[in-house]
């Protein structure tokens, strides 16, 4: 485990330190869009974040690349070079996209077309859903055509769930990290477990991006400095989606079972959903939000991707809270569906304590979400609610169908919910009442 945390540490260093250069950048550049009468800053916030995690990105794989255990995970020859370069060709493609549209704009359809070349290479790479667990302990093989399409999606989607979340400073950063984090334990316990050196590499990325992640942290939370921008957004979606899938890619089904059964391996309760269960407690935040929004405009008889203020960053202000517990409870649900699971894969607890855990745990965290839950802190006064709509006239606030917009674009981490300072000063009263 500590070849993983240098390789965090290092990532972390990296992104950390280069932020305030490309902060300087940014504003030379002209990538700080004024402050819109909707916006909370009342400057000019530079974006193109991304830039510094990218740098990041690469530290950390050339660290990896060099560390005794985990270059073993990118064997020399054609195989381990296609795999760095697909993922380092992936990232670069998308933020060399991120990088124009943060600074100029770009359509809707350039940015998708991006996203599923992305999704292209890593699936050239070998990184591809070339099987899917079945009933009954057995796996559903995909055929070569439909395993990268079924890649191309996940990306593409997990890119613009990233997108959905990043609307408040520090959210889509801390989200992912957490995620990042829950899913490099998992990675790295069944490394060691199965003993295949191309498992290490979910395990590595997981490191990389966590490290990404926390070393952008301390510039974005609120008040931000800078904003990760499209150029951020997309790069950690895609590799948020990027470890689950090497993992599939790179583990033969039988072998999860087989050691499953073995008096040598007592983890995974249920190895071979896990693979595919995991990703999707890490990722429930951005699903459920971007679920959410789609189905909520659609029954409006809107576009999937028109601007609203109900997101569940919103609702959470709506309720009361500040914009740094908004972002704190956003935190706290994350851990609970990503550790609850990685928990119930490893812990060999009954079942029932388990289920009582987690329940004590959803209960303490809804009397934490809702103030009407909280006795202690009512006095009879409402909570001020922000406006839950927006003018018509307002852009779209998704990676997918705009330019810039969102925490990813022209308002950046308060960009979609963002409502005149009043309101928001009401909102604060409100959470403290």
């Amino acid at each position: 485990m500590k070849d993983f945390a240098f390789i965090l540490i290092i990532a972390a260093a990296v992104t950390y330190l280069l932020t305030p250069v490309v902060r300087r950048f940014a504003l030379a550049i002209g990538a700080a869009p004024a402050p819109r009468e909707r916006d909370v800053h009342t400057t000019p916030v530079p974006r193109l974040g991304g830039l510094a995690m990218f740098a990041g990105l690469l530290a950390g794989l050339a660290v990896a690349y060099r560390l005794t255990f985990t270059q073993e995970a990118f064997p020399s020859g054609p195989s381990g070079s296609r795999t760095i370069i697909g993922l380092i060709g992936a990232a670069g493609l998308l933020v060399a996209i991120g990088v124009v549209d943060d600074r100029f704009g770009m359509s809707p359809i350039s940015k998708l077309a991006g996203q599923v070349a992305a999704g292209g290479i890593l699936a050239w790479s070998g990184a591809a859903v070339v099987w899917l667990p079945w009933p009954g302990g057995q796996a559903l093989t995909l055929e070569p055509d439909l395993a990268y399409t079924v890649t191309i999606l996940l990306v593409v989607i997990t890119i613009n769930a990233v997108n959905f979340i990043d609307g408040l400073d520090g959210l889509a950063a801390g989200v992912v990290a957490i995620g990042a984090l829950a899913y490099l334990f998992y990675s790295y316990t069944l490394t060691s477990s199965v003993g295949i050196p191309e498992q290490s590499i979910p395990a590595v990325t997981s490191a990389v991006l966590a490290g990404m992640c926390i070393g952008f942290l301390p510039h974005n939370f609120h008040p931000a400095r800078i904003f990760m921008g499209d150029t951020g957004s997309m790069l950690l979606g895609m590799m948020l989606a990027y470890g689950p899938i090497q993992s599939i890619a790179s583990l033969d089904q039988n072998i999860l079972t087989t050691y499953n059964n073995s008096a040598l391996h007592p983890n995974n309760r249920y190895p071979l959903f896990l693979p595919l269960i995991l990703p999707l407690a890490i990722w429930l935040i951005p699903y459920l939000d971007l679920l959410m929004a789609v189905i909520r405009r659609m029954a409006a008889g809107k576009s999937p991707f028109a601007a609203d203020r109900k997101h569940l960053h919103h609702r959470l202000q709506n309720m009361g809270h500040s914009h740094r517990q908004t972002v704190l409870l956003m935190y706290l649900w994350t851990a609970l569906f990503a550790g609850g699971l990685v928990g119930l894969s490893q812990l060999r607890i009954s079942l029932v304590w388990l289920a009582l855990v987690t329940v004590f745990m959803v209960v303490a965290l809804l009397v934490a979400t809702m103030p009407r839950l909280q006795p202690w802190k009512r006095n009879g006064k409402p909570h001020a609610v922000i406006p839950a709509t927006v003018s018509s006239g307002e852009p779209p606030d998704t990676t997918l169908p705009v330019g810039p917009g969102g925490q990813n674009g022209a308002s950046g981490a308060g960009a979609t919910d963002r409502s005149a300072l009043p309101g928001r000063r009401a909102v604060r009263r409100g959470a403290g009442a």
